[in-house]
């Protein structure tokens, strides 16, 4: 049976982590995203947290005070991402190695395939233990 429509797009994400300030700091620092503070619509008394990069999101839940609805089982360290950069990824992997992150894989760019393409990885783990690809295409 044929789907009744089709998805276009990403508009955002949720991950649930260990510490929003040590996230923050981290996707900040490292990926150069934009840390944001807004209300829920439901109840705008509520302050949540997001990363911006390009026209997406990243949401952030505090584990033990995620907000509801919300994935069945949440537990921080289970997401696997890959973003894109128009840097050159050999940049890339010198920025973690001068900030002393450990970089995965040999510790080198290796070779994958994307969504559209080869592209060329740097991987990494945030501080919730998530992977973490940084790609450009090949």
């Amino acid at each position: 049976m044929a789907a009744k429509f089709t998805v276009k797009s990403l508009d955002h994400l949720v991950l649930t982590v260990r510490s929003i300030p040590e996230t923050v700091a981290f996707y900040t620092t490292h990926l150069g995203m934009r840390h944001e503070v807004f209300s829920s619509p439901a109840n705008p008394a509520v302050q949540r947290n997001a990363l911006i990069f390009g026209n997406q999101k990243i949401n952030l839940h505090q584990s033990g005070k995620e907000f509801e609805p919300k994935a069945q089982h949440v537990m921080p360290g289970s997401a696997d991402l890959c973003f894109l950069t128009d840097e050159n990824v050999e940049t890339v992997l010198q920025a973690f190695q001068n900030a002393k992150i450990e970089v995965l894989e040999g510790a080198k760019v290796v070779e994958r395939t994307g969504a559209v393409g080869r592209i060329r990885s740097v991987y990494v783990r945030d501080p919730d233990g998530n992977l973490i690809e940084v790609s450009n295409y090949a």
